[in-house]
Parts: structure tokens; C-alpha cells; sequence
């Protein structure tokens, strides 16, 4: 959890959701920026940048290491970039909160630098494993030291780094993004091969900033030695952000939302895909490509939803919405299948068995299974559900007061602010009927 204290949910039941808003900035998009524009050559001028823990985390690690960086301000932020050689050794070492796309993408870069720097994080963070990361690096011979595979992690810097070509054991983009950024600062062609498709907002912005990256199928290739060239970025909205809405308006009837600006990356689209199959009423409009990135208005109303069996080709496209997505299922008619998603269990939480926990205490039948789960659409009751220090936890359980017979108490919810920092509020805007209270 956050330095500050925690916070919990109440959220009192019925209602439905209305309007025409935008959520914060993407975060995967918003770590990249801080990240690549501190790399690059020039004035990196960011909009929409999302100012949660988690990227403000990033933003803080880089001012640490001798960045110049100016904002954020209303999303605004300006990043003077010192090149791909320019970072300083930091005076302590780096905390970065809950954020695991910060520790997994910074070891990969820093592994290419002259100085040694060690990263921490909070509690949940020091549980999550980090040799899907380490192990890699060290086979293009960093040296990074860690307790058991998890965090802190001591990155020691001046070691010559090898071109390796490296098979993704399990679709991750992080994973993926940490040996693409170690590429660059590594002798030769570095070849990573996916499994499955895994956002690409990585090589998107490496390509935007001039850096070359070649794309065969699902096996991205970086050579090292390149530059990145300072560029403008508008950072769009968080497809992950606007998937609890969309559950919400899709669950609730007499919901008619449209979310503004959001990222529809084809690598993120999973949840869009796969509500619809449900049912759900969806639409796009205002399509547009910013920065690389594809964007779009997306309007969602009420419609009766019915269990699926989620497509094994959506998983990947879809991992960080599942547990909205399994809100969706238990007010869905029919049985609900997830299978294929073990990495569900390795996230802030484990995903899959918090989440099962949540609804059978709401009385909804949620069998957990290794790598997904079996949901019987049911009524979702009143009680009371723990959160687990996950942020996507608890704006999902917030969400299916809309459908509840009663309140929904949600406890220890202050990690929102890593990703969501104005939820409460946007979510009262709309319709849904929400108290926060710090405990």
C-alpha cells in the first residue's frame, strides 16, 4: 500500500450511469513517456499524462537520476531529455511505490548504464516475482541482485551487455518492453519472440521517437547503439480506466455513457471484444490516430448480457480488465469461462482467487481454477469485500453495487490513487453512488 493511510468503499446500491467524460491517461502509455522522453535527445512535451502513484513513481525515479522534468500540471508535463547516456547515479535508492511496470521496464534500462542503483517498492510490490525479468538480463550478462527473486533489486551498472534472442515463457508486456529497453544498450540484434500478442506501446513510441524496431509476426527485434529523438506526445485515455464504466453501464439498466479519447490500441481491445460478445451494446466513434496511438469515443449502453466462454485469443488483449470483466459475468445469464490467464494470479493481488473470494461473498457461485475461473450468473447481494491493496479490485467490486441488493463495503481501496486518482468523483459525476472514507 501507499505511504498514506487506507481508505475504504461504500457504495450504497441501484442506479445507473450517464454522461459523456474522459478518464486519466493511459498509464502504460504514461510510464513510457516519462522513460523514453528522459532517454531522448531534446524537449519531450507530454499531454494527458496520468498523475497516479504509479507514473508519478516513474517520473520521481527519473528526476532522481538527474532528469529535469516540469510538471505535472493539469496532465501537462516537460521532459528535458539527457540522452541515452546522460542519467546520474541517484543519491539513494529508488522507491517506486506499487508499481511493477516501473521496477520491470527500469531494470531493463538500467542494466545499461555506468552506475549501480537499487530499486524498492511498498508491500505488495516486494511480493512479486521479478526473475521473469532478472533471469533474461542476466543472460545478456547484467548482474542485478535480489532476495528470492523478488524486490528490492540492486542493479549493478558497467557491465557490457549481450544480444540475446529470448522466447517469452508467458505473453507479458512488461517483460517484453524490459529486454526491448536493455536491447538498446546491448551489442547486436536483441529478438524477443511473443506467445501472444501483448500491447505494443513500446515499440509504437520507440518507432515515434526515430528509434528503429523490426516487427515480423510475433518476434520484435531492437539493435543496439540507436538514439531516441524528442517528440509530442498526447497521452489518450486509459482503455483499463474506462472498462469498469463500461461493465458498469453495461450491467445497469438505463446506462447510456460515452467515454472520450480512449486509447484503442488493437493490443487492449480485449475487453471491447469480449463484452461485446456478451452482448453488450457498444459502439465506436471519432476515430482518430495520435502519436501512433489509435483513439476513439466509445458510447456503451444498457443491454442484457449471457455467459461466454472468453476466447483463449482475447486473454492476452485483455489482462488487466479481467476483474471488471468478472463482474460483467456474474450478472450475466449463464455460465462465464476464463481459462489461460495464470497470470492473473501474479499481479497486485492474485487476481483470480480475490476476486473469487469477493463474489461468493456477495452470493454469486465463482469457482477459482489455476490459471482462470468459472462464473454462474447470478444476483449479486450486499456485504462487504476486501480489496486487497488492488486498485482494479475495488473499482470493480464498486461497480457491481450497480447490480446489487444491497451496499457493497470495500476495504483497503488506497490504491486507487495509483491509477485512478479522481474515481470517486468521476464515478458520483455519473451516476454511481459512492462514499470513500479514510480509516
Amino acid at each position: 500500500m501507499s505511504g498514506q493511510q487506507d481508505r475504504k468503499f461504500i457504495v450504497q446500491a441501484g442506479g445507473q450511469l450517464t454522461g459523456s467524460f474522459r478518464v486519466p491517461g493511459d498509464k502504460s502509455i504514461s510510464h513510457r513517456s516519462i522513460m523514453l522522453g528522459s532517454l531522448a535527445e531534446g524537449v519531450t512535451e507530454i499531454s494527458g499524462f496520468l498523475e497516479g502513484e504509479d507514473a508519478l513513481a516513474t517520473l520521481a525515479a527519473f528526476r532522481a537520476m538527474g532528469v529535469k522534468i516540469d510538471g505535472p500540471t493539469d496532465g501537462k508535463v516537460t521532459v528535458h531529455g539527457v540522452g541515452m547516456h546522460g542519467l546520474k547515479a541517484p543519491e539513494n535508492d529508488v522507491y517506486v511505490g506499487n508499481s511493477g511496470t516501473s521496477i520491470r521496464l527500469l531494470s531493463g534500462l538500467l542494466t545499461g548504464q555506468t552506475f549501480d542503483v537499487t530499486m524498492s517498492g511498498d508491500k505488495s510490490l516486494s511480493v512479486r516475482p521479478m526473475r521473469r525479468v532478472t533471469d533474461p538480463l542476466a543472460l545478456m550478462g547484467a548482474n542485478i541482485d535480489s532476495a528470492d527473486g523478488k524486490p528490492p533489486l540492486t542493479i549493478h551498472g558497467g557491465h557490457t551487455l549481450k544480444a540475446i534472442e529470448y522466447d517469452l515463457p508467458m505473453a507479458s508486456a512488461q517483460v517484453k518492453s524490459c529486454l526491448l529497453l536493455a536491447g538498446m544498450y546491448a551489442e547486436g540484434t536483441t529478438s524477443v519472440t511473443e506467445p501472444a500478442p501483448t500491447r505494443d506501446h513500446t515499440e509504437r513510441m520507440l518507432q515515434g521517437m526515430g528509434y528503429p524496431i523490426d516487427v515480423q509476426g510475433n518476434r520484435i527485434s531492437i539493435q543496439g547503439g540507436g538514439k531516441l529523438t524528442a517528440t509530442n506526445i498526447d497521452v489518450p485515455g486509459d482503455i483499463s480506466s474506462a472498462t469498469f464504466f463500461m461493465v458498469g453501464a453495461a450491467i445497469a439498466p438505463g446506462s447510456d455513457i460515452t467515454l472520450q479519447h480512449v486509447g484503442i490500441n488493437p493490443t487492449r481491445i480485449g475487453v471491447i471484444n469480449i463484452l461485446k460478445q456478451m452482448g453488450a451494446d457498444i459502439s465506436l466513434s471519432n476515430e482518430a490516430v495520435t502519436g501512433g496511438e489509435p483513439v476513439a469515443d466509445i458510447r456503451v449502453r444498457y443491454a442484457p448480457l449471457t455467459g461466454i466462454d472468453i476466447p483463449q485469443d482475447q486473454v492476452p488483449l485483455a489482462i488487466d480488465e479481467f476483474p471488471a470483466i468478472f463482474i460483467a459475468a456474474a450478472c450475466a445469464e449463464g455460465r462465464t469461462v476464463l481459462t489461460g490467464a495464470e497470470e492473473l494470479r501474479v499481479k497486485e493481488s492474485d487476481r483470480i482467487q480475490v476476486m473469487a473470494d469477493g463474489l461468493q461473498a456477495l452470493g454469486i457461485d465463482a469457482k477459482p481454477t489455476s490459471d482462470g475461473m468459472i462464473i454462474e450468473g447470478g444476483i449479486i447481494g450486499s456485504g462487504e469485500v476486501d480489496g486487497h491493496g488492488d486498485h482494479r479490485i475495488a473499482m470493480s467490486f464498486a461497480m457491481a453495487a450497480l447490480q446489487a441488493g444491497g451496499a457493497i463495503q470495500i476495504n483497503d481501496c488506497a490504491n486507487v490513487a495509483t491509477s485512478f486518482p479522481n474515481f470517486v468523483e468521476l464515478a458520483t459525476h455519473c451516476g454511481l453512488q459512492i462514499d470513500a472514507f479514510d480509516v
